[in-house]
């Protein structure tokens, strides 16, 4: 018997009976997020079917070994097919869309295809919802959209755009878009943390700037504000997670100690500090306790959806470098598990 809520690290508890019986499919879902809160999915809600919904036919062999329950399902294929889209939503009542072109230095070399992934794959994924009669659609951001420098953000940013939009598009239709932003993920494949624990093993941490600060968020962590987002969205909102900063020199030397650290130069479309919240959208944008509400500048929204909201103060800004909640050490390492242990596996 699948348990209908999930405690969390402050004591509260998440009420998962929304998903009773309900059908979830995870674009990206043989990703780091995907995997996690898939199993996530089946071990504590009572979801009637999971869909994994991704290009990587390796991946989804060793995810349907890993995960003996006949409540999870394969589908191969790419955002940017919509026909194919189409067949994999039939019949779906929620969609979690994780597929993206994320590594930054590769998106300002193939640009075109990042276009195709984030942003004709969102126009894809909106289309094939409203067709197939799903109810909820949650998409997953990045700090690197708000006030983008990079070819990847710019892209999450039209991607966000499209979500938040596509709830007019919509119509009559029952099919509802938000977004959820956040920053880094401590240990997804292709992030700094999987790289500083490889190569304190052979030379040198390299940091790009010694001022250098990011917002950081757990999968789990990540798992739970989605989950929330599918339960209490209205359809236009983008959820903004309070979540704590590092400076990246700091986070280099807690995993590395006895390393020596090499400065090496910011790199093509990096940012010292990242924002998640600007000072653009604080004043449509409320504060929910656990975390932010961006509410659509449309006219269709109207009021009264998020009433329990406090107002930003006028010019809030929230950004990495000005954040009032920091990662010590302990902390970090409590995160990823302790970086010296043998066998520790981060990014996996």
């Amino acid at each position: 018997m699948k348990k209908n809520s999930q405690s969390h690290s402050n004591g509260k508890s998440q009420d998962f009976a929304y998903l009773d019986g309900k059908s979830v499919l995870v674009t990206g879902g043989t990703g780091s997020f995907g995997k996690r809160f898939i199993k996530n999915l089946l071990e504590n809600t009572a979801v009637r079917k999971v869909v994994v919904f991704s290009r990587d036919e390796l991946k989804q062999s060793e995810m349907s070994a890993a995960n003996r329950d006949e409540r999870l399902r394969f589908f191969i294929g790419d955002v940017r097919d919509l026909q194919r889209l189409q067949r994999a939503f039939h019949g779906i009542d929620f969609v979690v869309h994780a597929a993206a072109l994320k590594q930054v230095p590769a998106l300002e070399y193939n640009p075109f295809e990042a276009v195709l992934t984030n942003i004709v794959g969102a126009e894809n994924i909106i289309n094939a919802a409203m067709d197939q009669g799903v109810q909820k659609v949650v998409a997953l951001s990045t700090d690197k959209a708000a006030n983008p420098i990079n070819l990847y953000g710019a892209t999450k940013l039209c991607a966000e755009k499209l979500f938040v939009a596509g709830n007019s598009y919509a119509g009559g239709l029952k099919a509802r878009f938000s977004v959820v932003r956040y920053g880094n993920v401590v240990g997804s494949r292709g992030s700094v943390i999987p790289l500083f624990l490889e190569k304190r093993k052979t030379g040198p941490l390299t940091v790009t700037d010694a001022r250098m600060t990011r917002f950081w968020i757990t999968l789990d962590q990540g798992v739970a504000l989605v989950l929330k987002a599918l339960a209490v969205m209205h359809g236009g909102e983008i959820f903004v997670p309070k979540i704590a900063s590092m400076k990246v020199l700091d986070l280099a030397k807690a995993i590395g100690p006895d390393c020596k650290i090499k400065i090496v130069g910011i790199r093509p479309g990096e940012k010292i500090h990242e924002v998640l919240l600007t000072e653009d959208e604080s004043p449509r944008s409320k504060d929910i306790g656990d975390f932010y509400i961006i509410e659509p500048a449309f006219p269709w929204w109207g009021d009264g959806h998020w009433e329990e909201g406090k107002p930003l103060a006028e010019g809030f800004r929230y950004s990495s470098d000005s954040n009032d909640r920091w990662l010590s050490p302990k902390e970090l390492k409590d995160m990823i598990g302790d970086p010296q242990s043998e066998g520790l596996a981060v990014g996996s």
